[in-house]
């Protein structure tokens, strides 16, 4: 299989509607902006270093747009805080970070309603990382987007985000080691598995990296727990926990949960000019079609200031049985009794108005070639097509964005209780600074009938995914699981293993 690249890979020639000669021209815009970030700053002396280590190599985050002054903020940071020394050496460097990233316009705010000479352009972007040992395993990565207050320049604000954040894995540890799974009865057994969009980026990474003979179809959970029914493939993802004595067909399953995501809700309004806010009030509004226009007064009562324009929305849907739908709908349904008792929830609805496609990336590609419209996909999907995505009012009534820091908010506290087999809801979390759209994804391994071959390779993959798996998560825009249910995990897997249940 090809390597890939740390973090997600954006497709810079998708152009959307109007955008094309926008883009064009704020390329130049956000070039000017960024070249301020490599300005010299105060330097330190390395001291005695963090972690372990002494010595760090800045490698290349990215080819596109501000990628070098991302580099250089990084360099000047980490020289700033002395504790590691940079080295322009591979073979001279005990750590390697290296990346991938993008910044993008998404729209332009007039000061003067009545003049476009002044005009204050809009920019989007992410930073993903990952720290390498001397072997190339992964020690840590993390993906970051722009902080909710942003006062610093886009490339100063996530470059600043990524290094405090290694120097706190550093320090507290978190940068540990990572190998490939070691060799058992299983290690050269193949090993089919199909299910759940939603986690599908991190899963084929995972499949990479741990050296095990796997592959992974992403079907849709629903169609991938039919197949796991008709014994076409050895274990299922799904995104939708089945119930307590549901099972697949004939076949008793374990319920393994493996990282936790976030459903955004993705929108295309080139001249909005900034992030909008949404309620679940709203959301439900627009997916009942209760709520029609763009301009709506309840959309604008709580986005005062955007540019929102007298047009239709074009409501876009999952048209495949998907997990991240029965995720999306899940939610609905707590939030609107109305919603609840008229749609409903779970992998497929009648959905009252709109369009269908199939997948996160057939519903993140439709939205972006359709203007006035709205979605829903898993982060990643977002970030992959340069989308923009709503931040979403939770419980606590804060208004959220979508990133690693508020969907582990969502799951802090989360546990499991004997007999539930991990499946456990994040949704709609009453935590401080949660986004409230948060979810486990799942693994559905059968409970039975499995060769001791099979089982011991499942197992192994399974024990990577928990502990050297978690690692890479962050860079692809999944939060690791708590280290808690971790831990009740790994008891689990190795009971199974044995031929317990």
């Amino acid at each position: 299989m090809q390597s890939q690249q740390a973090g997600p890979r954006a497709d810079k020639q998708r152009q959307v509607g109007g955008r094309v000669a926008f883009r064009r021209y704020s390329i130049l815009l956000a070039s000017l902006l960024l070249i301020h970030s490599a300005a010299p700053q105060e330097v330190k002396s390395p001291r005695d270093g963090i972690g372990g280590f002494r010595t760090i190599q800045v490698a290349s985050l990215g080819d596109g747009i501000g990628a070098d002054a991302l580099r250089a903020r990084v360099i000047n940071r980490l020289q700033r805080d002395g504790r590691l020394k940079i080295v322009e050496d591979r073979s001279a460097a005990d750590v390697i970070l290296r990346g991938s990233s993008s910044i993008w316009a998404t729209g332009a705010m007039a000061f003067n309603p009545h003049s476009k000479a002044a005009r204050e352009v809009s920019y989007q972007g992410y930073l993903s990382v990952e720290l390498l040992g001397k072997a190339d395993q992964t020690l840590w990565s993390y993906l970051v987007t722009p902080s909710r207050f942003r006062t610093a320049s886009i490339t100063d604000d996530l470059a600043d985000h990524v290094v405090a954040r290694l120097l706190d894995a550093l320090a507290t540890g978190a940068a540990g080691s990572s190998s490939p799974i070691a060799a058992s009865p299983g290690a050269g057994v193949a090993l089919h598995a199909a299910g759940a969009t939603l986690p599908a980026p991190l899963y084929r990474k995972w499949i990479e990296s741990s050296g095990m003979r796997v592959t992974y179809d992403a079907i849709g959970s629903e169609a991938g727990i039919a197949r796991l029914a008709e014994g076409k493939v050895d274990f299922a993802a799904s995104d939708m926990p089945l119930k307590p004595g549901d099972s697949s067909g004939n076949l008793r399953v374990i319920h393994f949960p493996t990282v936790l995501g976030g459903v955004v809700p993705i929108f295309n309004l080139p001249s909005t000019g900034r992030t909008l806010r949404l309620t679940p009030e709203i959301l439900s509004g627009i997916y009942s079609g209760a709520i029609r226009k763009w301009n709506d007064p309840r959309i604008i009562e709580i986005n005062r200031g955007a540019r929102l324009p007298d047009s239709d929305i074009a409501v876009i849907y999952r048209s495949d049985g998907s997990g991240t739908t029965f995720v999306w709908t899940s939610y609905l349904s707590l939030s609107s009794p109305q919603w609840k008792s008229s749609v409903g929830a779970g992998v497929r609805v009648r959905w009252p108005v709109g369009a269908g496609a199939s997948g996160n990336e057939g519903v993140a590609e439709l939205v972006a070639k359709t203007p006035n419209s709205i979605g829903y996909v898993e982060l990643i999907y977002a970030i992959q097509h340069e989308l923009s995505y709503a931040s979403v009012r939770n419980a606590a009534g804060e208004f959220i964005k979508a990133d690693l820091a508020s969907i582990t908010a969502a799951a802090a506290g989360a546990s499991v209780s004997p007999g539930e087999e991990f499946r456990s809801s994040i949704l709609d979390s009453r935590n401080k600074g949660a986004y409230p759209i948060s979810t486990f994804t799942w693994l559905l391994i059968p409970a039975e009938g499995v060769s001791p071959e099979k089982r011991s390779a499942m197992a192994d993959w399974l024990k990577w995914a928990l502990t050297s798996g978690q690692k890479q998560c962050a860079s692809l825009g999944y939060a690791p699981l708590p280290s808690e249910i971790v831990n009740s995990e790994l008891k689990s897997v190795s009971k199974w293993k044995m031929g317990g249940q």
